[in-house]
């Protein structure tokens, strides 16, 4: 953890006024992660999904970006020149699910943290072997038991496991965060990424970008508020002598 855990709290306590804003069903977050963590244990073909595996790709993951000089935040509003002129020597990407789409095929992004629902780019960065921080909720089951059947047989990525419940899931865990954007955000903070390496490109609150999952364009854009409400939290726990939203050098729109 990179901070306090109480204060860390305060981050992931917003999914539950996220779930109250929406109306959505507690009980059936905590159902999807559950089938989900029990699907990749018992996994009979993916040895690299079982649980030993999960936590060496996390470990992983956490020591490329811990060595990194800078990590490329990737959102859904993000154009592929805006990824490109982002990279420095020693950057490592961490794209938001679809907008893996604006790194392929120039930049390789060191993990995609998703929902299950970026579609055939997300099919092409699993093809890559690039790791998949797959992400369990209430409306999504059927959504990643399809993704995780195709890609069982296809081109299995190594996998990290993320909820939001209040549960302790082995070998599934709760870094906080709602939308993919936000997520990717929480997820390196809370491997420890301090505030001033984090470059944050394509996340934008007030439009829809292209690589978003669009299916109700007035409720995503309901969605991309709470965006703007868990990046501040984070922010502020990350900095908590100045708790606004990152500067330009961090925050690229």
């Amino acid at each position: 953890m990179p901070m306090d855990p109480t204060t860390w709290s305060e981050v992931v306590a917003v999914q539950h006024a996220v779930r109250a804003a929406f109306g959505w069903s507690y009980e059936d977050d905590a159902a999807s992660a559950e089938e989900l963590k029990a699907a990749c244990d018992n996994d009979r073909i993916v040895e690299e999904w079982h649980l030993q595996g999960r936590q060496s790709t996390l470990q992983r993951l956490k020591q490329e970006l811990l060595a990194a000089k800078h990590v490329v935040l990737v959102g859904a509003a993000a154009e592929p020149t805006e990824v490109q002129m982002a990279m420095q020597e020693g950057s490592v990407v961490v794209a938001a699910d679809g907008s893996v789409g604006a790194c392929l095929p120039e930049t390789i992004p060191l993990c995609v943290v998703t929902d299950l629902d970026g579609g055939v780019h997300l099919d092409q960065a699993a093809a890559q072997g690039i790791a998949m921080v797959v992400h369990a909720h209430g409306d999504n089951a059927n959504r990643w038991k399809t993704v995780l059947d195709t890609w069982r047989v296809t081109s299995p990525p190594p996998l990290v496991l993320t909820h939001q419940t209040d549960a302790n899931l082995e070998g599934m865990h709760n870094p906080g965060g709602f939308t993919d954007g936000d997520r990717a955000l929480c997820f390196v903070a809370w491997l420890g990424v301090p505030l001033e390496r984090i470059i944050m490109v394509g996340y934008d609150s007030t439009r829809l970008g292209r690589w978003s999952g669009i299916t109700q364009p007035e409720r995503k854009l309901e969605k991309l508020t709470w965006m703007d409400v868990v990046v501040k939290k984070v922010m502020g726990a990350l900095n908590p002598t100045n708790p606004s939203l990152p500067s330009p050098e961090h925050r690229h729109k």
